[in-house]
Parts: C-alpha cells; sequence; structure tokens
C-alpha cells in the first residue's frame, strides 16, 4: 500500500492560510468502495483509509516512510497566484476586457 504525502489546500470555507502549513500522510486505498445494499451507505473494508497523519515538514514525513518501511510518494503543491483586484478596477476607461453582465 503506498502512501500519499502532501500539503492540503485549504477549504471552501477558508479565506485564511490556517492548517496549511502542515504536511498530511494518506494511503491510497487498497480495496474499492462499495454501496451497503439495505442503507445504500458507502463502506470499505480497508481500514488504512481512515488514518490521516500530519507532519510540520515533508522530510519528517519521508522519515516516517522509511522509518516504518512504508512506500511512498510526494505530491508537490501547487503555488498560489494572488492576484489583487480592486472594485473600482470594474470601471476603468482603459480596462482590457469587456464588461458584460
Amino acid at each position: 500500500m503506498t502512501a500519499r504525502i502532501y500539503k492540503p489546500a485549504k477549504t471552501a470555507m477558508q479565506s485564511g492560510q490556517a492548517k496549511t502549513n502542515r504536511w498530511a500522510l494518506d494511503y491510497d486505498p487498497e480495496v474499492p468502495r462499495t454501496v451497503e445494499p439495505l442503507m445504500g451507505w458507502t463502506s470499505s473494508a480497508d481500514m488504512k483509509q481512515q488514518l490521516r497523519l500530519f507532519f510540520d515538514t515533508a522530510e519528517d514525513a519521508i522519515a516516517y516512510c522509511e522509518r516504518n518501511g512504508i512506500p511512498y510518494r510526494v505530491l508537490e503543491p501547487k503555488e498560489r497566484t494572488q492576484k489583487r483586484v480592486s472594485y473600482s478596477d470594474n470601471f476603468k476607461f482603459n480596462r482590457k476586457e469587456t464588461w458584460t453582465h
């Protein structure tokens, strides 16, 4: 079972960067999820899908995997582009794109 080491993205409800500076370790699923026929719940027999570990750095997570003999892959985080836009930019005279509703 392969472990994924990644930096989690912020949730849609977050405006700040809290809890996005640490690295997470998840396991890839071994068994596909199944739908339970009576209630319609989605379930899985793979208990490692419920496990998520957090580390301060990617090197700590890699060291944990190597110490315990866990195969891993590191997913590098995508850099976020900061675009500062003000409300008055919508009404500029020299606007590059056309304004539409």
